[in-house]
């Protein structure tokens, strides 16, 4: 894997645990030779990630909307820094670039990216590892509602499976690499699959 999406708040969460897990992310992914891809921010989680990474001989990309931009976010020391004008066309720019895909905590804006790109995969419109740091046990109730949807008959197991989980950023990913390598049909995204609703 050369580039990882990662997602995650813009806030720092209540716990500091957080904000260090975001920084030792960054800091494995720069160990690892692995560009990192996310939303462009300086502020909370996602400014620890880049950080973690730029601060320790890494390289960050950034996608950001231009609204956000005016509000004088983004963060300004990246190896690259791409402006486009909706969310919709951000989360496509990342996802494009991308490998592979890894979740911080974090709110709605994140929740929404890690169901979209797991929508993809289960399309098949993405085939890179799915991926969420389980930091805390912050996604121990997501994890048991996926478990609650293939009991119910709304998520096939193997579906289910799409998604990878650890509580530590070695372990994940490792497990996203071995994912990698049983899977190399890994393919760039289409945008045209969903840009032309871009409107919707």
């Amino acid at each position: 894997m050369q580039s990882i999406v990662v997602y995650c708040g813009s806030n720092f969460g209540t716990n500091p645990v957080y904000a260090e897990a975001a920084y030792s992310l960054g800091n494995e992914l720069a160990r690892r030779k692995i560009n990192v891809i996310y939303g462009g921010g300086n502020m909370g989680l996602m400014g620890r990630v880049a950080d973690g990474s730029l601060e320790n001989s890494g390289t960050v990309t950034g996608i950001i909307p231009n609204f956000l931009a005016k509000l004088e976010v983004a963060q300004k020391t990246l190896t690259e820094l791409h402006f486009v004008d909706t969310m919709h066309e951000r989360k496509a720019k990342m996802v494009s670039l991308s490998d592979g895909v890894i979740a911080l905590p974090g709110g709605y804006g994140t929740f929404d990216e890690l169901f979209e790109i797991l929508t993809w995969a289960q399309l098949k419109i993405f085939d890179g590892p799915v991926g969420v740091l389980n930091i805390n046990g912050y996604y121990d109730l997501l994890i048991l509602q996926l478990d609650k949807m293939v009991e119910e008959g709304f998520l096939h197991i193997d579906n289910r499976k799409l998604l990878l989980v650890s509580d530590n950023a070695v372990d994940l990913l490792e497990q996203m690499q071995e994912f990698a390598v049983n899977n190399p049909g890994n393919k760039p995204l289409d945008k045209s699959l969903y840009l032309e609703n871009d409107n919707d």
